[in-house]
């Protein structure tokens, strides 16, 4: 695994994988945990023109809202040493360590939505978005964010109810915390306040067809996103 995360650091797609990703839309979605990015996925997927990009992990599948993931709909659920073969054949366009599992997606994804002329959709962390935005900087990256940090707190308590580890919901906020840093360290993310999943689609449809957002609405999300960070600082500086 060691071995493995050496080599992730240098990780490089091929000449042809980086033409196919500039001759491919896509749209990445960023966010923190219980944003809602998997719900804007599904509803931009229903409305049509969208492939889905299914990553793969190394992580086990876990229960969300009280239904285990399946293999080929949440994830591609696979061990190390199938990662290992993936990153030594370059199959993957990027991949990365993410809380300790591997996470990348694949060539062969990619692929399928150019030869569909659709536009590949997919939720990433903010490592795979500076990756792929190295290989081409037109790629839409949409940043989404908790209307508040109550409303955050309730949804995630609502996705993982009592099953969530005290230790490991304080690692997912850390990981949050260092995720909208990033967004508010960049200027490559068009920012995304979700207060109902209607009004997201309609505004991440808008960015999608100009590749613009509207001032006021970004100012509003990069201000809300300063406001998450300082909330969130503080929820994790309290004594577990």
């Amino acid at each position: 695994m060691d071995k493995l995360v050496q080599t992730l650091k240098n990780y490089k797609p091929t000449p042809q994988t980086a033409a196919l990703i500039k001759q491919t839309t896509i749209l990445l979605l960023v966010g923190p945990t219980g944003g809602g990015k998997d719900s804007l996925k599904q509803a931009l997927l229903a409305r049509g023109g969208y492939h889905k990009i299914i990553s793969h992990t190394s992580r086990p599948p876990r229960i969300n809202q009280g239904v285990p993931e399946q293999e080929g709909k949440e994830y591609h659920f696979i061990d190390v040493r199938t990662a290992e073969c993936m990153v030594e054949e370059h199959a993957f366009v990027e991949a990365k360590t993410y809380s300790g599992n591997i996470y990348g997606t694949s060539v062969a994804e990619i692929q399928a939505a150019h030869d569909g002329s659709e536009i590949a959709v997919m939720d990433l962390e903010v490592q795979g978005v500076a990756e792929y935005k190295a290989i081409d900087p037109n790629i839409i990256a949409v940043f989404l964010l908790p209307p508040d940090f109550e409303t955050w707190q309730s949804r995630l308590r609502g996705r993982y109810g009592e099953t969530v580890d005290p230790a490991d919901l304080r690692r997912r906020m850390q990981t949050a915390l260092h995720e909208i840093d990033q967004l508010l360290a960049t200027d490559y993310y068009f920012t995304v306040i979700n207060k109902t999943l209607d009004s997201s689609v309609a505004e991440v449809q808008a960015i999608v067809a100009s590749r613009q957002h509207d001032p006021a609405q970004e100012a509003a999300a990069r201000q809300l996103a300063r406001q998450l960070a300082a909330a969130t600082r503080a929820y994790l500086e309290t004594p577990a």
